[in-house]
Parts: C-alpha cells; structure tokens; sequence
C-alpha cells in the first residue's frame, strides 16, 4: 500500500521499484549497498529524493546499454 502523504520530489518504495525495474528486495539491496538513500518517510514505508532515484536509474542504464 502506498502512502498518499509523500513530501514533494519524492517517490514511495513501490513507486522507486516500478522506476528502477526492480522488486522491493531489490531496492532495499540497493539501500544495503550505499546506491540509493532514504530521504525520509518511515522504517516501513521509506522515501528516496526522485531526483536520486532517477540518477541511479540513468546510471543503470547506461551500463546496460555498454
């Protein structure tokens, strides 16, 4: 379920996921290995700054397309 209370430039779990084309193991991996940062939320519903994410997607792309 995601929370309708997300501060501006920011995006939910799920949202990050759907984004990232990953699960919700493979963004709390991502958060394990220092790639993505909360910015905010809770400990069971966290938030990542949409700019980060989109960064991080980028990045991702870019080495699948080399």
């Amino acid at each position: 379920m995601e929370s309708q209370l997300v501060r501006p430039g920011h995006l939910t779990a799920h949202q990050t996921a759907r984004l990232l084309g990953v699960s919700l193991a493979g963004v709390r991996k991502l958060v394990q290995r220092g790639q993505l940062t909360r910015s905010g939320g809770t400990e069971r519903q966290p938030w990542y700054a949409a700019k980060d994410v989109v960064a991080l997607a980028a990045k991702r792309s870019a080495r699948n397309v080399a």
